[in-house]
Formats: structure tokens, C-alpha cells, sequence
């Protein structure tokens, strides 16, 4: 198992990419990239839990650390998932400081939470790390609540002051659409919403993360406070590297025309 709560919680620097095309390759090619971590999208993503066994299997041979966004704050997700051997969930559409609960308990094993014991899966090396993942999982394992609608922000002093609320990471896209401003990143009400979501971290030791929508909005959110940064995806590098070839035979088509 590869860790990364600790580094999350000290508010170092950490960034990383979305996988939504559910292939072990391209999550193998993204683990070697330089990234902190990934993050396995079983929410919007192609790929099912047999997809998902497959790219967590090609990310360990990686320095990347592999995170997965579950579809739902679903107790039977989250056991699924970390059997499988995640080093931590994204929970999407934290509303409540009750479904923030729910989410981390759903994270831990008893008596600080609901998680299901079992030994013959793939976290505990099916059998023999048992006693070592069984003791360092409650405490190691990052819980990431994803904050994306206008009733998340009023709530959201509440939430990140939940015990293993690590982290609140912003859904731009959702956030705006839920605050009637949709795509308009810099309206007046998005950012003021992204302030509030860094300030209720800030006094609760938790991290602020956020997923920007182009490369012009790193370095704004990081003077904002967000220090878990995810940019991009595995399947928007792909559309945007094939039209770059597309584009460069077109170009050269054209200047032979002219000729």
C-alpha cells in the first residue's frame, strides 16, 4: 500500500489527474508522468470494479498513489473499492454534516466506523498483510468529500470539521451549475463559495482540493489555499493530443494545395 493522508493533511503541495477512460494503460502511463496522485473515476468513468482492479494493478508498479471516486456514499462501494487495495475514496455530493459522517465511517473499520473485516482481499495481500493494513488502514486511508452544490456550501464549516473529513474538494462544474452560474468561473458567487471552502478547512486542519478547468486557474487556486490540485484526465489528453496530429496532416494538406 502507498500512502498519502498524512502529506494531504500537512498541506504540502500534491497534484494529480482524473482517470475516466477505465484502462490499465493509460493509468500506467499517468503513474510514471510525475504525478502525485491519481484519481479512478467510477462515477463519470468508462470502467467497472473488473477495470478498476486492472488500473490499480498497473498504478503499483507507478510512484503515483491511487485514489477512487466511487458513484455514490454508498457503504458497499466503499468496501468494494478498498478491498481492492485504494489508498483513499472521493465521496461525490457531500451535502450534509450527516452524510459526512456516514461517508467516514463507511472508511473505518470498527469500533471508529462500519467497515466490513475481511482478510483474503487484495489490500491485505490476501492474508498475509491482514494484521498490518488492519492496523494502519482507519488512520492511513485519505477520505476526500467532494463539495458541489449551494446547500454544501452552507454547510461546509460543519463538514470539515468532521472528524476524518480530510479533505473537501470542489466540483467546479457541479458547484457552479448549483450556484446558478454555470461555467462562470469567475463569478462573484463561485468564488465566494471557493473561499468559504478554504476558510472552513483552514480552521478545521483539513486540506482544500479542487479540480481547475484549465492551466490559467493553477496558480489562482493556489494563492486561494487549495493544496490538493487535480487538472485534466487521461481521456481529455488523448482527444487533445490525436486532434494536435489531426491538425498538423490538415495544416500540411493545406500548404501542398497551395503549392
Amino acid at each position: 500500500m502507498k500512502w498519502l493522508r498524512e502529506r494531504v493533511l500537512n498541506k504540502e503541495l500534491l497534484v494529480g489527474t482524473f482517470l475516466n477512460l477505465g484502462s490499465s494503460l493509460t493509468a500506467e502511463i499517468a503513474g510514471n508522468a510525475g504525478f502525485d496522485w491519481l484519481l479512478i473515476d467510477l462515477e463519470h468513468g468508462a470502467g467497472n470494479r473488473q477495470e478498476l482492479l486492472f488500473q490499480l494493478q498497473a498504478i503499483e508498479s507507478t510512484p503515483a498513489v491511487p485514489f477512487v471516486r466511487i458513484a455514490w456514499n454508498d457503504p458497499i462501494m466503499f468496501k468494494q473499492v478498498l478491498d481492492l487495495g485504494a489508498s483513499g475514496i472521493m465521496v461525490p455530493y457531500i451535502q450534509t454534516v450527516q452524510e459526512a459522517e456516514r461517508a467516514v465511517a463507511a472508511m473505518r473499520y470498527p469500533p471508529a466506523g462500519i467497515r466490513g473485516v475481511a482478510v483474503m482481499n487484495r489490500a491485505c495481500a490476501f492474508g498475509p498483510g491482514f494484521n498490518e493494513y488492519f492496523h494502519s488502514a482507519n488512520s492511513k486511508l485519505a477520505t476526500i468529500l467532494q463539495i458541489e452544490s449551494a446547500e454544501a456550501i452552507k454547510n461546509v464549516d460543519q463538514i470539515a470539521a468532521v472528524d476524518g473529513a480530510d479533505v473537501l474538494f470542489v466540483g467546479p462544474m457541479d458547484l457552479s451549475v448549483g450556484l446558478g452560474v454555470p461555467q462562470q468561473w469567475d463569478h462573484p458567487s463561485l468564488r465566494s463559495a471557493l473561499t468559504k471552502v478554504v476558510n472552513a478547512c483552514q480552521k478545521s486542519g483539513k486540506a482544500a482540493g479542487m479540480i481547475v478547468m484549465n492551466e490559467q486557474q493553477i496558480e489562482q487556486a493556489l494563492a486561494e489555499g487549495f493544496t490538493m490540485l487535480a487538472y485534466s484526465s487521461d481521456g481529455a489528453a488523448v482527444v487533445k493530443g490525436m486532434k494536435s496530429v489531426s491538425e498538423s496532416f490538415r495544416k500540411h494538406g493545406q500548404t501542398a494545395k497551395a503549392l
